[in-house]
């Protein structure tokens, strides 16, 4: 019998792949067994199958890098950016037109049982209240629109873009979740707290150092790159075959304390 953890056998592609947790979600993969095609700006260190060069604010680099990859059963879509370490339309080009971009070359090359993982943000919180701003930039559905829109909205891309680039995910991920489960086809999102990763650094540039150090930490730290992996590895493997449009928050307790009342919500306060 199969191991529904496992990925033997299966192709899988992983943006993001040289550094956090897309590193750790491709060595992962490899280590269950999946054929894994790392996809980012610059050459992974852990071991790949196939390796494309990818600026994800580029969708012509996108549709390159796609049109020889054949089948794919799975796809982590890990690559991100902050407003601390780029600007507005950057971040928003990257953290989701080109996220949604690419899922959506992607997804008509899986067959059924086929899965994508995105990664949004604890900075997304609060999509469901702005969701009306966020399905009307998501509403459009070429590249040059959704830009347009974004040159003509500033009152919704406060802080930079990055919290409603990563909402968008998080709407995208629900919203896609009933067509595609017609095909066969899951998506689901998780949403971390601050991690242990490069872009923590990041991360201090944009909100400040002291935000970041009094954040609460119901389980005492930061995650790590691979506690985040291991959940969108189980998430796009078999064991999860029935959950699908899932926002799970990867956050060590923050957000259960936010809505019981136990923790104070200082997301968005410096």
């Amino acid at each position: 019998m199969s191991d529904p953890f496992g990925y033997d056998g299966k192709r899988v592609v992983v943006t993001g792949c040289s550094s956090g947790i897309g590193e750790a979600t491709a060595a992962g993969a490899g280590r269950r067994g999946a054929v894994v095609i790392g996809m980012d700006i610059k050459p992974p260190s852990v071991d790949v199958a196939g390796f494309a060069r990818v600026d994800l604010a580029d969708p012509g680099a996108i549709d390159s890098a796609v049109a020889s990859l054949g089948r794919v059963d799975g796809l982590f879509n890990c690559a991100g950016v902050s407003n601390g370490a780029a600007e507005q339309m950057r971040v928003l080009a990257v953290n989701f037109l080109g996220l949604r971009h690419l899922t959506e070359a992607i997804v008509p090359r899986m067959d059924r049982g086929g899965a994508v993982a995105s990664i949004a943000s604890l900075g997304g919180i609060g999509w469901d209240t702005n969701l009306a701003a966020v399905r009307d930039f998501i509403g459009n559905e070429t590249w040059d629109d959704a830009v347009a829109w974004i040159e003509t909205h500033p009152e919704h891309i406060g802080g930079g873009g990055y919290a409603i680039s990563k909402q968008a995910v998080i709407a995208y991920t629900k919203l896609r979740a009933v067509p595609w489960a017609g095909r066969g086809i899951r998506v689901n999102v998780i949403g971390p707290s601050p991690v242990d990763t490069p872009m923590l650094a990041d991360s201090v540039k944009a909100v400040g150092a002291e935000f970041l150090e009094r954040f609460p930490r119901p389980l005492g730290s930061n995650s790590t790159a691979e506690e985040q992996a291991n959940v969108l590895l189980f998430l796009n493997s078999e064991a999860a075959s029935y959950v699908t449009g899932q926002l799970l928050w990867t956050d060590g307790g923050y957000t259960a304390g936010v809505v019981t009342g136990q923790i104070d919500a200082v997301v968005g306060r410096r």
